[in-house]
């Protein structure tokens, strides 16, 4: 890894205030991916694969729809959109579109009026070519339980909406990387997708272990009782602002359980819905959080604790150009700014895993 980021110590040590806790730590692996410029030799989000040359290129066979939304673009437009911005923030006096933007930008207006003039949706390209979303080696995330001889997690995903939850349909893939000769030198892309936020920008990674506590709404009703006793927090001293008196379980957390932002393993990150358990359609096995995607690598309220230090000027300057936001380094949006996590069997990861929204 040729950068590093550091998580800050938490402002109150869990543990000490409830040692109930303890048994519950889990740990995890901070990804903190961070624009760069990928191999396929490098751990990643959103660069080339180690892709076996051999070995076709996964597809997504679902049927999808065009809209009249004028959000699809090709992945290209999507990259192009993004260093468009990029510049004009680095030089604000700079043309407001260069000779190829302008191009592109006629060339989507024009595809945007045929959508148009072409009367009912159609069926889109279908098959669609998969998009990298992660590539994970074990020996940077040692977190990860590969099965037999694997070392290399690979994580792409369909780059429109599927019903009934309406998000990306994700495909996982294991694979042993000394068994990779030739690797695939240009993959197929979608013609479009469903929004830019599908679309990863390409970022290398600085993976860092921590040890996370459950979310109070993944805490029996007892422990959850616990953590929302007041006196509790002030029988043990702690500094923790006197307005959260009458809910610390806020407190808690937003600063004590489950960091915020690409993740492997650790503790989920309700909050769109109530925890609900996932089991193993093949051994009926409860599963166990793989990856979380996250939108956000720390928010603009309390989460921005949880911004690593090195990031931490940024984190706490003034407003950001829309779509330069230092907490969105991978451009990924999913649902409403939410995080997608990806589920796994975990006495099988070969078995079937699944993905929800939170």
């Amino acid at each position: 890894m040729v950068f590093v980021r550091t998580t800050p110590p938490r402002p109150v040590e869990v543990t000490a205030v409830f040692p109930e806790l303890a048994p519950l730590a889990r740990p995890a692996i901070r990804l903190h991916p961070r624009p760069g410029s990928p191999s396929a030799r490098d751990s990643s989000v959103g660069g080339p694969l180690l892709w076996p040359a051999e070995e076709p290129w996964p597809h997504c066979e679902a049927s999808h729809l065009h809209g009249d939304s004028g959000f699809r673009q090709p992945p290209a437009d999507v990259r192009l959109t993004r260093r468009r911005l990029a510049r004009l923030h680095r030089d604000p006096h700079g043309p407001e579109f260069t000779p190829e933007e302008e191009e592109i930008k006629e060339r989507n207006a024009a595809r945007l009026a045929e959508r148009f003039d072409a009367g009912p949706p159609r069926p889109a390209e279908c098959p669609v070519p998969l998009l990298p979303v992660a590539q994970l080696y074990l020996r940077d995330v040692p977190l990860l339980r590969p099965p037999g001889e694997a070392d290399l997690l690979q994580v792409l995903w369909c780059p429109y909406d599927h019903e009934p939850h309406w998000k990306p349909a994700t495909a996982v893939f294991w694979r042993s990387a000394a068994s990779v000769v030739d690797v695939l030198a240009t993959p197929p892309e979608p013609y479009e997708v469903n929004y830019p936020g599908y679309v990863p920008e390409p970022c290398l990674l600085a993976p860092e272990a921590i040890t996370e506590y459950p979310n109070s709404l993944d805490l029996s009703r007892e422990l959850r009782q616990v953590v929302e006793d007041w006196s509790r927090w002030q029988a043990a001293s702690v500094d923790v602002d006197g307005s959260y008196a009458e809910y610390p379980a806020e407190f808690y957390d937003g600063n004590l359980a489950d960091a915020p932002g690409w993740k492997v393993g650790g503790w989920p990150p309700w909050g769109r819905t109530d925890p609900y358990r996932r089991y193993c359609a093949v051994c009926e096995a409860q599963m166990v959080p793989l990856l979380t995607i996250a939108s956000f690598e720390w928010d603009g309220g309390e989460r921005r604790g949880w911004a690593p230090y090195e990031d931490r000027a940024a984190a706490y300057a003034a407003g950001h150009r829309a779509g330069l936001s230092p907490a969105q380094p991978t451009k990924v949006e999913v649902g409403s700014a939410d995080n997608m996590q990806l589920y796994v069997c975990p006495a099988s990861p070969e078995h079937p895993h699944t993905d929800l929204i939170q």
